[in-house]
């Protein structure tokens, strides 16, 4: 399994938003992105995430951050999500989790006591260069992004 570490190039990539839009990594260049990867839409863990991006997005925006969400999902299901719970930020569809496996948000891991393959919730925070300047692997739903907000110096 690939994992990330500060300083390493962030992995490119072209993905579907909610809306059917191409959207490239590299297209973010001189952006600071919050890079996030969650199991799947509209399930409870993954809305309390979602919810709290939302609820910091002016914060994390006026810091010059640009919020991504990443799941399996298909674009259809990430439309409902984000209209559902008035999500203002960009998600992307890796229905092969091919982007996953390249930030290393795919592999091996506990599911109620079952070792399973699947969705590594993860965070990246990447540079305006394009380097990974963290990497946080197996964060919790609940609170996590007040723990980001801390890490990156906004509280």
């Amino acid at each position: 399994m690939t994992t990330l570490t500060a300083g390493d190039p962030a992995p490119d990539f072209t993905l579907t938003d909610q809306d059917g839009a191409e959207v490239r990594l590299a297209d973010l260049s001189g952006e600071r992105v919050v890079l996030y990867f969650y199991p799947a839409a509209l399930t409870p863990g993954c809305t309390t995430q979602a919810c709290d991006f939302r609820d910091s997005l002016s914060s994390l925006a006026a810091a010059g951050i640009t919020v991504i969400g990443v799941s399996r999902d298909e674009p259809a299901k990430l439309r409902a999500f984000r209209e559902r719970d008035g999500l203002t930020f960009t998600l992307l569809s890796d229905p092969d989790h091919v982007v996953h496996e390249e930030y290393g948000a795919w592999g091996e891991k506990m599911n109620y006591g079952k070792v399973i393959e699947g969705v590594i919730r993860s965070t990246f925070v990447i540079s305006p260069e394009g380097k990974i300047e963290h990497a946080l692997y197996n964060v919790k739903a609940t609170g996590h992004v007040t723990r980001l907000r801390k890490l990156l110096g906004l509280d």
